[in-house]
């Protein structure tokens, strides 16, 4: 179902450390449109995630996390999906709205979109599929199921009342360490992990840059397990990645060069910022390190 709305509105702005460098530069477009879906199966089980990374690896306090509560539905066959919880809701919120009721939850900035990436495991059967927004156009690239040489650990933790035996690999430039419980025997996890006797409800790679930990569970559900059905430019891994850095070192630039728009950026005193075209440096970096290559 297509949902045409009113409002496309366009906020920016402006992060800086305490030392006046700027961290990161965010570019808020909210669509006129809700895409249609496509539903690839029933969910028959749904755990939540609280995702969080740092977005300024130079100064790792709480102002410089970045979080989302992220789903996890589980469905036949070994596929699951991997995606923004609070997607889900902004999207089902535009559905159930009126064209009045929506312009007041954008005023009242409920309608911030969360986390646009989206894994996809066994789909196709064997493949993994990543979808994602950057800016105003839709990629996903697709890859073989990926491997993890897991060590198990004797370390034990308990989350949510379940008891998690601990394991550790090397996975494109991080090591992360896991917990997983054999008493939910799902070979499955947060983003792409996967390959243990039991679900991992708790990973975080070695410097705490990426961390996820589950943080809610539905034992039976019936929720779709839908894709979007967008124009996706379908690429490769590497491709991917070097769209999502040229577009975060420079938002408007690349907002400008791909849509023909145009965006003035000022000041919180209304002063016009001429270096706002700039690229910049980004004090963090993706979550595999192997992109670069």
């Amino acid at each position: 179902m297509k949902r045409n709305l009113l409002i496309l509105t366009i906020t920016v702005m402006l992060s800086t450390t305490v030392s006046g460098k700027i961290i990161k530069r965010q570019l808020s477009i909210f669509q006129n449109s809700v895409p249609e879906t496509e539903t690839l199966a029933r969910g028959t089980m749904e755990f939540v995630y609280d995702y969080r990374c740092c977005i300024d690896t130079t100064n790792i306090i709480e102002d410089n996390i970045s979080s989302d509560n992220m789903l996890l539905q589980i469905g036949p066959d070994g596929l699951s999906k991997f995606s923004s919880y609070k997607n889900l809701t902004v999207d089902s919120l535009l559905m159930r709205s009126s064209q009045e009721q929506i312009a007041n939850a954008a005023l009242e900035g409920k309608l911030s979109n969360g986390e646009f990436m989206t894994i996809y495991k066994n789909y196709p059967a064997g493949r993994l599929t990543h979808t994602e927004k950057i800016c105003q156009d839709w990629f996903s690239y697709d890859e073989d199921m990926p491997c993890f040489d897991w060590e198990l650990m004797d370390s034990v933790i308990n989350v949510l009342g379940y008891e998690c035996q601990s394991a550790k690999c090397m996975f494109r430039g991080r090591e992360w360490t896991v917990f997983y419980t054999e008493d939910i025997p799902l070979a499955d996890g947060p983003w792409k992990l996967h390959g243990l006797p039991g679900l991992i409800m708790r990973a975080s790679d070695e410097k705490g840059h990426y961390t996820f930990e589950c943080i809610g569970i539905k034992s039976k559900a019936d929720r779709p397990i839908t894709i979007y059905k967008v124009p996706f430019n379908k690429v490769k891994r590497s491709d991917y990645y070097d769209t999502k850095h040229r577009y975060e070192v420079n938002p408007y630039a690349y907002f400008e060069a791909t849509t023909g728009g145009h965006i003035t950026v000022s000041d919180e005193t209304g002063n016009i910022q001429l270096d706002a075209y700039d690229p910049i440096e980004l004090p963090f970096d993706y979550i595999e390190l192997d992109w670069k290559k």
